[in-house]
């Protein structure tokens, strides 16, 4: 039946909520208020713009989209309680966050302050002040630590995990390391037990590798579009060299900020069903990639050679996770739908290769 486009809109109006998008001019944030201005919802960010690529990312979506912004602090509880209190929204993507580990190494009270206390004061507000609010919040793999109790096999280009052939579930041991991973396993945790203890609609996901648009990669975080970078520059000047840590046979399955945004608006619309779950998170087996994996689609895609020298392993770094989703899409109905070549190709352009 053809809908006229007047009806549409006023579907589109009633179907619309208020969402609000902590860390909203980071990577994850920015992908997601694109995704929600377009389907017609409101969607204000908050965020305190301290990150690399921030203040870009916030006037890239403003030249296009009508949004609202709040600059503050999730550490500050006198900020984000004037934020719940007067938007009392629908729904809430928790992003705000330290995201490195090695940053957290060497700041972990920062690295506690915006993780941990900053999750507590939203949690906190929306008990308060909003307790109809869904959460969903952006925790990582790094809650089951290094995976220290699990037998990995060395293979050409990468490490394998025999008895986990179609990656880690949520039933694997919760075993945090280093500050980071200590950090949003609290925040993780908390999410869960105020679902628990206070009846709010909270929903926890621990990513394994996000990667697209607006992510302005780093050394310490990123790690796709870093090394896609490096690859440009190569094409460029092919003396270029770089810098990896560890043999680079350490595998992740990679996860598309597309894939990503809609992870996030399926589950909130379902939050009252699945809420005071926690998903593992990411692109599946068929989407696992190695940094040697990588490093080999890279040199055929641009037709280079790179050049690069050997670090000590990171603290703590898993030699494998690949999350195993089929919880998320049994309660979520919800897969992942780009492909890591396409992907890839899609980071690539972005850079400089092409366009999208």
């Amino acid at each position: 039946m053809c809908i006229p486009a007047i009806f549409k809109r006023v579907l589109i109006f009633f179907a619309a909520m208020a969402y609000i998008i902590t860390g909203g001019c980071g990577f994850l944030g920015s992908n997601l208020a694109k995704h929600l201005l377009l389907k017609g919802h409101q969607v204000t960010l908050f965020d305190n713009l301290s990150r690399k690529g921030s203040r870009e990312n916030l006037a890239s979506l403003r030249s296009s989209h009508s949004l609202d912004f709040i600059e503050g602090d999730i550490t500050n509880s006198q900020q984000v309680d004037a934020l719940v209190r007067k938007l009392k929204p629908e729904a809430i993507c928790h992003l705000a966050g330290q995201v490195a580990m090695t940053t957290s190494i060497k700041y972990p009270l920062h690295d506690f302050r915006v993780n941990a206390l900053g999750t507590f004061n939203l949690l906190e507000s929306v008990r308060r002040f909003s307790p109809s609010s869904a959460i969903a919040y952006s925790s990582t793999n790094k809650v089951y630590g290094d995976l220290s109790t699990v037998v990995f096999e060395e293979q050409e280009t990468r490490y394998v995990a025999p008895d986990y052939p179609d990656g880690f579930d949520e039933r694997t041991l919760f075993d945090p390391m280093t500050p980071y991973g200590i950090s949003k396993a609290t925040a993780d945790m908390y999410l869960r037990d105020y679902a628990r203890l206070y009846g709010l609609k909270t929903i926890v996901f621990r990513h394994s590798s996000l990667f697209g648009g607006y992510q302005h990669a780093t050394y310490d975080q990123g790690w796709i579009g870093w090394f896609c970078e490096m690859a440009l520059k190569t094409a460029k000047n092919p003396s270029t060299t770089f810098d990896i840590s560890g043999s680079g046979r350490q595998v992740r399955d990679v996860l598309h900020a597309d894939d990503a945004v809609r992870l996030y608006e399926m589950a909130l619309s379902k939050a009252d069903a699945i809420s005071g779950n926690a998903f593992n998170i990411g692109g599946g087996m068929d989407n696992s990639l190695s940094l040697l994996e990588l490093f080999a689609f890279l040199e055929r895609e641009l037709n280079v050679t790179l050049a690069y020298e050997h670090l000590p392993f990171r603290v703590s770094d898993q030699k494998v996770f690949v999350a195993d989703t089929k919880k998320a899409t049994r309660m979520i109905g919800w897969k992942p739908a780009v492909d890591k070549a396409t992907g890839i190709r899609k980071v690539l352009a972005s850079l400089g290769k092409g366009d999208e």
